[in-house]
């Protein structure tokens, strides 16, 4: 059985989850990253949906809060892209084990493990986006267990929301109820088991849920 996220109170089942690696330099610095010549991409499968299961795993599980779209429509290579691609807006978390990443990566394997896990992707509700909305000025932020830790603006983006699924197509085909999460700002850190996570993405939804 397929997991679900919810769309205006319905239930919608994405085939995939599209993310965004390395698109705020401010995160990419406090990772000591190189900053990327081309965007970066990876995937999470249905499967990652919900909360992670702290207990399950031998590694800390770190959060990165993020913009995330729902998209609207079957989208290809060669096809046009505009605003109507998107038809939701939310606030997701892309939990990451980020030792286990590093020590992966520093013997030149995949990283999956690390990033699409069980538990690896919790969403807020999607909300239908504005018409007048700029994409290129969403504001939003994460408290977590009353401290804030990570604000930003989608205009601090490498690579802006349409560029991103311009990018996507060339490799990926997107179908209806997608998911694209658009990466992390710099205050990235350790989730706990208890924590609790208030999201907000201005004027247009906020709300929380508990690890």
């Amino acid at each position: 059985m397929q997991n679900y996220v919810v769309f205006e109170k319905e239930k919608v089942y994405p085939s995939k989850i599209v993310c965004v690696g390395r698109n705020y330099v401010k995160h990419i610095r406090e990772l000591n990253n190189e900053i990327p010549d081309d965007i970066v991409l990876f995937i999470k499968p249905n499967s990652s949906i919900g909360k992670p299961e702290f207990k399950r795993y031998d590694y800390p599980i770190h959060y990165e809060g993020e913009i995330s779209f729902l998209v609207g429509k079957s989208v290809k290579y060669g096809d046009i892209i505009d605003a109507s691609v998107f038809k939701g807006i939310g606030f997701g978390i892309d939990f990451t084990m980020r030792t286990l990443q590093k020590k992966l990566k520093e013997k030149g394997l995949p990283w999956e493990k690390a990033k699409a896990f069980d538990g690896g992707a919790l969403f807020s509700e999607f909300k239908s986006i504005p018409t007048n909305m700029n994409l290129e000025n969403i504001e939003f932020s994460l408290r977590i267990n009353g401290e804030l830790k990570q604000t930003s603006s989608s205009s601090y983006m490498l690579f802006k929301p349409l560029t991103i699924v311009k990018k996507i197509v060339e490799f990926f085909s997107l179908d209806e109820n997608d998911i694209i999460m658009t990466g992390t700002p710099e205050g990235v850190g350790e989730a706990h088991r208890g924590d609790l996570f208030e999201y907000e993405i201005k004027d247009i939804l906020s709300g929380s849920f508990k690890l």
